[in-house]
């Protein structure tokens, strides 16, 4: 999956600030803060594969304040927002990197509530794009959609409305939206309680997300108990660039608790590799029994 970075001057120097001080990483954060404030760093262990999931699951799921560690080369970071204490737990600093196809969850949830805002019925066509965009991370009318939502002015309007603090757009590309870990955590909570999509299409979209499927469905997902992963929805995204980086995001939302990971590092290595990270990060910070 790999695309030119078709975009204006100023993204590409971007994007090439990315690929600096891609030095192996050793990460961690957990000290809780306030929503507004992400954790501390920390330490630990190289990403191995992921267990099969449990069947069932009681008690808390997430034990966020213990050490999250990796061994790994590039930049990394993840943050864990508990809704329900409105407290966010992290790694800093709050580096952003690129989205890719996980900014196709906020595409799709501003269209459908700016049209909900206006009165409009989406068509049948509409709607089957929208769900091949999430479920199958089909870009074809992603970009449609984006221009359509004011390109640009849509990702502001995401930063607005979902109050995030380490975001940046670009024009003409959805993909290159520059996001930290905690402004993902921030963006899941506002796609799980009705922010982002509006009333009438919050639980339509967060059904798709649920439902992602094929090479998409990666990170937190594979390694949640299954009792859990039915009611955790999700948006990824991948993708090898020609600033020679691999580019990973994570997503997920579920109930009273949302999670980002980021990740950038060199080509070279594979998707599989920061598709481990995902799933490694996730793993340690689940409660251990």
């Amino acid at each position: 999956m790999r695309r030119p970075l078709a975009v204006l001057g100023p993204a590409l120097a971007l994007a090439l600030l990315l690929v600096a001080g891609c030095e192996p990483a050793t990460q961690v954060g957990h000290t809780p803060a306030a929503a507004t404030d992400s954790g501390s760093p920390d330490v630990v262990r190289s990403a191995d594969e992921s267990p099969a999931p449990s069947p069932s699951f009681t008690g808390p799921l997430f034990t966020p304040t213990q050490p999250v560690t990796m061994n790994v080369k590039g930049y990394w970071s993840w943050a864990y927002y508990d809704h329900t204490t409105d407290q966010m737990y992290g790694s800093t600093p709050y580096t952003t990197s690129d989205t890719a196809s996980m900014a196709k969850a906020w595409v799709a949830a501003d269209w459908l509530r700016r049209q909900a805002e206006q009165k409009k019925q989406p068509s049948s066509t509409a709607l089957a794009e929208l769900s091949r965009m999430i479920r199958d991370s089909e870009t074809e009318n992603t970009f449609k959609y984006h221009v359509q939502n004011g390109n640009l002015t849509s990702i502001k309007r995401m930063i607005t409305v979902c109050g995030l603090t380490e975001t940046t757009g670009t024009q003409n590309s959805w993909s290159l939206t520059q996001m930290s870990a905690r402004d993902v955590a921030r963006l899941a909570k506002c796609v799980g309680d009705g922010r982002a999509a509006g009333p009438k299409w919050t639980d339509w979209l967060l059904n798709e997300m649920r439902n992602v499927r094929g090479p998409g469905r990666f990170g937190p997902i594979e390694v949640l108990p299954a009792d859990i992963q039915k009611t955790t929805a999700i948006k990824n995204g991948w993708l090898s660039r020609d600033d020679g980086q691999w580019h990973i995001a994570c997503m997920a939302v579920g109930e009273g608790w949302s999670l980002g990971i980021m990740a950038h590092y060199p080509s070279s290595l594979g998707k599989d590799y920061g598709v481990k990270t995902c799933r490694e990060v996730t793993k340690q910070l689940l409660t251990r029994h």
